[in-house]
Order: C-alpha cells, then sequence, then structure tokens
C-alpha cells in the first residue's frame, strides 16, 4: 500500500512521463526534470515517507522509459533496433537489482537508454533530416555511455548525494557558486 507521500509522487512523475509521448526531445527533457523532482517532494512533504526510496523510483522510472520506448518504436533502422537492446539491457539490470537489492548492480547495466533516447529525439528535434550512419551513431554512444556511467557510479556505486537532501544539494550549489562571484 502506498503511502499518501508516495501516490502524489507517483502522480508527479507519470504526469510528467506523458508529454514524450506529444514532443519526444522536450518531453524527454520534462520527463528526467520529473524524475529528478521525487528527490524534492520527499523532501518537502510530509505524508508518511517512502518505504524504499531506490525501488520506488526504478518502478516510476519504467513509466518514463516505457513512455521514451513507445516514441522510439517509430523510428526505423538501427537507430530503433539500438533503442530496444539498449531498453531491455537496462530492465535486465533492473530485474536482478530487484532480487537482490543491491544498487551497485545498476552500475553493471546502465541506463544508457534515457541518454540515447534524449541524444536521438534532440537530433531528430533540430536536425530532422540527419543520417544517422555508425559513425554518428559510435559518436553518439562514446558521448552518452561514459557520462550515464559516470552517474549510475556517483548514484549508486559512491552513494555520493545519499548524505544530502535535494534542497540541501541545491543550497550546497548555490553557495558554491554565489563564492565563486
Amino acid at each position: 500500500m502506498l503511502t499518501l507521500e508516495e501516490f502524489i509522487i507517483a502522480l508527479v512523475r507519470i504526469a510528467g512521463s506523458v508529454p514524450v509521448l506529444r514532443w519526444a526531445f522536450v518531453g524527454a527533457v520534462l520527463a528526467i526534470l520529473f524524475d529528478l523532482s521525487d528527490l524534492f517532494l520527499k523532501n518537502l512533504i510530509d505524508l508518511g515517507g517512502v518505504t524504499n526510496y531506490q525501488t520506488f523510483d526504478k518502478w516510476l522510472d519504467l513509466v518514463y522509459m516505457s513512455a521514451f520506448l513507445l516514441v522510439a518504436m517509430k523510428w526505423n533502422g538501427i537507430i530503433r533496433q539500438l533503442t530496444v537492446s539498449l531498453f531491455i539491457f537496462r530492465m535486465i539490470g533492473f530485474v536482478i537489482f530487484e532480487f537482490t537489492g543491491n544498487r551497485e548492480i545498476l552500475q553493471y547495466f546502465p541506463n544508457v537508454f534515457e541518454f540515447w533516447f534524449l541524444a536521438v529525439a534532440g537530433i531528430k528535434c533540430f536536425k530532422a533530416d540527419f543520417h544517422f550512419s555508425n559513425k554518428a551513431i559510435g559518436a553518439i554512444l562514446l558521448i552518452v555511455f561514459p557520462l550515464k556511467l559516470f552517474q549510475e557510479y556517483v548514484l549508486h556505486t559512491g552513494k555520493w548525494l545519499d548524505g544530502f537532501t535535494a534542497v540541501e544539494a541545491v543550497q550546497t550549489m548555490v553557495d558554491w557558486l554565489t563564492s565563486i562571484f
């Protein structure tokens, strides 16, 4: 049974995933921002808490990832095949994570699908006639794969942000930025 807090967070996350079905790139950006919103919501509202945040978050991730996949199914050729393969790869990691509860598993099955989708949707939005050659695909993967690996490390292996609330993290960044100027 969901707490009221979990229910509110789930509604926000689901609503934030819907725009991708109409506007692939802008919707994907919104979905990713709404994905981050749960960190703020769970820090700002107190309506029963979030029982197991990592599991809760990964299940909610399936909503925006499924929306991304629905959009990608309209793509053609190798782009669609690669997108589906990256989705399946992450789902394997998700299942292993669910059975083990070990967040480090996610480091070995990074959600490259998310960054890949964002890159392809962005290219399709801003340069509709772009040709996805093998060289272009390789270049995109060379950019998104290490970025996602680093993010997965920060979040799940290094757990660098576990000691911060989202509000504290933002305040720390604001303090750091204002100290520069």
